[in-house]
């Protein structure tokens, strides 16, 4: 198992130590309401940034335990890191032989300088894993979304289709609006939506003809 923190095209840290224990905090969003009569009621809001945390040291000199023999400086290692924690963009990290891998901001790292090991820097650090936000402007929200060589696919009309009815014979305005709308009396509105379609007598409709039912 190998630690590895690295930039795209940039530098890259191979911790000489492996931690001896990998914390990964994951955690739920809640909104807590209070209600008359009730108490507290939580809402779940979403998932918490999942938080990883470990410890290690930077030795001076190699030894047995080092994962490699050209170990990085304690004082360069540390001052990377904190180059890392200061800059706006995400790190990957990396531990193979797991399924981590994944770009993480580094919130915070401690370092602690122990007696007796003259040149060895212990550091804890806390990585947050990193969430992408796009930021369109109203005019880019608004476009339509375009691959090369792909037409832009015309935007769903939304508007509600009128229901129709299919004129069966016999059928007449006055039994239609009794049938669809429950009262006689509507066959007015559907002569006015369809006059163009039935001509000047509403009297005459002829058999097969699609009327559009007016809401």
């Amino acid at each position: 198992m190998d630690f590895y923190l690295r930039e795209p095209y940039g530098p890259q840290l191979h911790l000489p130590v492996n931690p001896s224990e990998v914390t990964i905090r994951r955690e739920k969003r809640y909104e807590t309401v209070n209600i008359i009569n009730l108490g507290e009621v939580d809402f779940p809001m979403g998932e918490k940034v999942k938080e990883i945390t470990f410890s290690s040291f930077f030795p001076a000199e190699y030894d047995s335990y080092c994962n490699y023999p050209d170990i990085p400086d304690p004082q360069e290692a540390m001052n990377q890191l904190t180059a890392w924690m200061m800059s706006k963009k995400p790190v990957r990290l990396i531990i193979t032989e797991t399924i981590i891998n994944v770009l993480v901001l580094i919130s915070a790292h401690t370092t602690s300088l122990k007696s007796g090991e003259p040149g060895d820097v212990y550091f804890d650090l806390t990585c947050r894993t990193w969430r992408e936000i796009k930021v369109r402007t109203a005019a880019e929200a608004a476009a339509p979304v375009m691959s090369p060589g792909i037409a832009a696919e015309p935007r769903p009309d939304v508007k509600p289709v009128p229901p129709t009815y299919k004129v069966k014979p016999g059928d007449s305005l006055w039994a239609i609006a009794k049938l669809q709308y429950g009262s006689g009396s509507k066959w007015k509105d559907i002569y006015e939506a369809n006059k163009g379609l039935i001509g000047p007598d509403p009297n005459l409709i002829s058999s097969g003809i699609q009327l559009v039912m007016p809401a």
